[in-house]
């Protein structure tokens, strides 16, 4: 009888790495419910309490990324990665995986240079466009290098590359025959044209500024707008509208059914990290990206441009957003030719299937190990 395949996935540090790293654990266990799974984290930090909650175990490393902005914080760097090393060694000594993982964030880099060290065979799964530090170090031993864009032999090694796009929250795009149920839940017209603005679970204080600097225009255009603010500005939005808001405007602090969201809206205002970017090439929507510049190597705006560059989103700069980003937008909702090139050509990029991808080229690493 065959053993149980053994597999550890490290990282996290944002939802834009914990939900594609769950994913592949999901699709591992579908392909084999057999498959023991082992996270591994970033002490402190939101994979300790999303992970368990889709019923994997995890362990914690106490370590942190470079503090590009404070030389000070950065004295416990060396120290903390040493340790977390150790760890990663005794973690990979008492599971004894058949192969490790790495989705990015801070848990990746000691884990998979610990697996390398010991002989396990390692998979990177790169979202962005712009490979991070860390990645690019790993890249140089690992057996695959799964990427969602073109053009990442600049970054890692062309034999190892595999195309696979980035895995996705299969229920947020799952938005066919949802239009009406949309509406009704954010209590909007379906006479009127809607604006969905997304800027994370978190909010993006750039997004909200400039649909705040632009309301008047979008009140005087009778346009709808499903307005996710992030629980750090949903008060002071609120405080801004004034205590009778326009019937249009539907703000909420965080969006619990994004299919929903995602069904109701004509075109969609959104940051561009790399798993909203894959999202949104599922949901085949007109989309105008304004990416956030507070990332490390500015991949957000790289993440932008890959779509621009194939006329499949319209790019606003975040310096530029304030002044000109609902004036683009109601130039979008008003050309009605522009939306069908956005919509057919975003939707070109869509990998739907991304998870299952990545878990096959897991279990392959395995049995050629």
């Amino acid at each position: 009888m065959e053993k149980s395949k053994r597999i550890i996935i490290s990282g996290g540090g944002t939802g834009g790495h914990i939900f594609p790293a769950i994913a592949i654990a999901n699709a591992l266990k579908k392909l084999d419910p057999s498959t023991e799974i082992l996270f591994v984290g970033a002490s402190g930090r939101m994979e300790m309490d999303k992970v368990p909650a889709a019923g994997y175990k995890i362990i914690g490393l106490d370590i942190q990324g470079i503090q590009r902005k404070s030389i000070w914080k950065n004295v416990m760097f060396p120290i903390k990665l040493l340790r977390s090393v150790r760890k990663a060694v005794q973690i990979i000594k008492d599971f004894k995986p058949d192969a490790a993982v790495g989705v990015g964030g801070y848990a990746s880099g000691p884990l998979l240079y610990a697996a390398s060290l010991k002989g396990i065979p390692t998979l990177i799964q790169e979202q962005n466009s712009y490979a991070g530090i860390t990645n690019k170090w790993l890249g140089a031993k690992a057996k695959k290098i799964c990427v969602a864009f073109d053009g990442m032999e600049k970054f890692f090694p062309q034999d190892r590359i595999i195309k696979t796009g980035n895995p996705i929250r299969k229920e947020s795009v799952d938005i066919d025959g949802k239009h009406m149920q949309a509406l009704e839940l954010y209590k909007l017209s379906s006479f009127k044209k809607t604006i969905l603005v997304t800027g994370g679970s978190l909010g993006a204080r750039t997004l909200n500024n400039s649909i705040l600097a632009g309301i008047d225009k979008l009140i005087n255009a009778d346009v709808q707008v499903i307005w996710q603010t992030g629980k750090f500005y949903y008060k002071t939005v609120l405080e801004a509208l004034g205590p009778n808001p326009h019937p249009n405007i539907c703000v909420v602090e965080f969006l619990s059914r994004m299919d929903l969201a995602f069904a109701a809206a004509d075109i969609i205002i959104s940051r561009a990290g790399a798993g909203t970017i894959a999202e949104l090439c599922v949901v085949k929507k007109p989309v105008i990206l304004v990416p956030s510049p507070n990332v490390a190597e500015d991949h957000q705006t790289k993440n932008a441009l890959a779509l621009v560059e194939t006329n499949a989103a319209i790019f606003v700069a975040d310096r530029d957003a304030e002044a000109k980003l609902v004036d683009r937008a109601l130039e979008l909702l008003n050309d009605k030719e522009l939306q069908k090139r956005l919509s057919n050509n975003i939707g070109k990029l869509a990998r739907p299937n991304a998870d299952e991808v990545i878990a096959k080229e897991v279990i392959q690493l395995t049995n050629n190990n």
